[in-house]
């Protein structure tokens, strides 16, 4: 294909790469970590009827035919989402458009949309793996300590979850542990990531703990402070390069407080990718800009309304900077954190990352 021709269709829609699917408001844990707004006591998101089988369906083939070429099943914990089988099978059936840059050439390649899996592993089976082995699905299992396992999620399953990356890797089964770093597991984090590594975890994605959802009533508890950020990035660093795996921050940093130059194994962002690299469609149907916000926009069914919504525009435009970061010369390659984490915390979406709210 000739390269104007290429260029010509690189957008096949507004919408980022990655579509977020929270296939259920349901839970079998109860982390102090969760971020979840349905969870939030003080907040006002409506739990809404959940979309059903077909209408998901209906979803995941609209998205593909928009240009969506990753798609990522959470929840709540989508493994208790009824017809989970169901959907994950259609979708990987599914065909979209991946245009990629290859030797300084744009390449156009129609297949299956790259999908991920992200679960707690409470309910996990064989029956799972196998599909993820079939379609070729990443599988993330969330795994917030050893010793404090139980203490962020109400269940003793640490070795459950060691237990199911070890059968994933027989299988030869993609995985990444996700792993959600607050003050009561950071003295553990070198032993959290090892375990997961030596039980065969392929990758690492590395979450500060955030307010939001439950964790609303816990941040006090849970919060890093900067030097604890700091620790938590060094330790990660040293347990990649050690284990010559790659990982990466889940969620960005403001740049004040980190030269993610220093690390070379883990990927660190400044740039906060909601509405632009990802957005998240709801159980109920409903878009977000990002798992973290509150703040529905349009109806799927509605999705081309999207692009015009002023919410969704403030992300696009990146019309969100504190004022009290307008003067710094990092303003142009930093969002001054994770916005979201500042709107629930500060009121505003241009308020600043609870990190800097010293």
């Amino acid at each position: 294909m000739e390269l104007n021709e290429l260029s010509r269709r690189l957008a096949p829609s507004f919408l980022p790469p990655t579509g977020v699917l929270e296939m259920t408001y349901a839970c079998n844990h109860s982390c102090i970590f969760c971020s979840c707004p349905w969870y939030n006591k003080t907040g006002n998101f409506e739990v809404r009827e959940e979309m059903g089988i077909s209408q998901w369906k209906k979803t995941i083939q609209k998205l593909c035919e928009m240009g969506v070429c990753n798609i990522a099943f959470t929840g709540g914990e989508p493994l208790l989402k009824k017809g989970i089988e169901e959907i994950i099978t259609f979708a990987g059936s599914c065909v979209t458009e991946h245009i990629n840059t290859e030797n300084g050439k744009l390449t156009s390649q129609f297949r299956a949309p790259d999908l991920f899996l992200l679960s707690n592993g409470l309910t996990m089976r064989n029956d799972i793996l196998d599909l993820c082995k079939e379609y070729k699905i990443n599988l993330s299992l969330s795994l917030p300590g050893l010793r404090t396992f139980k203490e962020h999620t109400g269940v003793d399953n640490a070795k459950g979850v060691l237990g199911w990356f070890e059968k994933a890797v027989k299988k030869g089964v993609s995985t990444t542990v996700g792993i959600t770093v607050t003050k009561k597991n950071l003295e553990e984090l070198f032993e959290v990531i090892s375990a997961a590594f030596l039980a065969g975890a392929g990758n690492l994605l590395m979450n500060r703990f955030l307010p939001g959802g439950r964790g609303i009533e816990y941040a006090s508890e849970l919060c890093l402070d900067k030097e604890q950020i700091k620790m938590m990035m060094d330790i990660g660093e040293e347990v990649l390069n050690k284990a010559n795996r790659q990982g990466s921050m889940g969620t960005e940093l403001p740049k004040c407080i980190t030269n993610e130059k220093n690390y070379k194994y883990l990927e660190v962002a400044t740039r906060c990718s909601a509405a632009l690299g990802f957005f998240v469609v709801d159980p109920s149907g409903f878009i977000r800009v990002c798992n973290h916000s509150p703040i529905r926009l349009n109806h799927v069914d509605e999705i081309e309304k999207v692009k015009d919504h002023p919410y969704w525009k403030t992300f696009i435009r990146k019309d969100y900077l504190p004022d009290e970061c307008g003067g710094c010369n990092l303003s142009t390659v930093c969002d001054g954190g994770c916005r979201e984490a500042a709107h629930i915390v500060g009121g505003k979406v241009n308020s600043l990352d609870p990190l800097l709210m010293d």
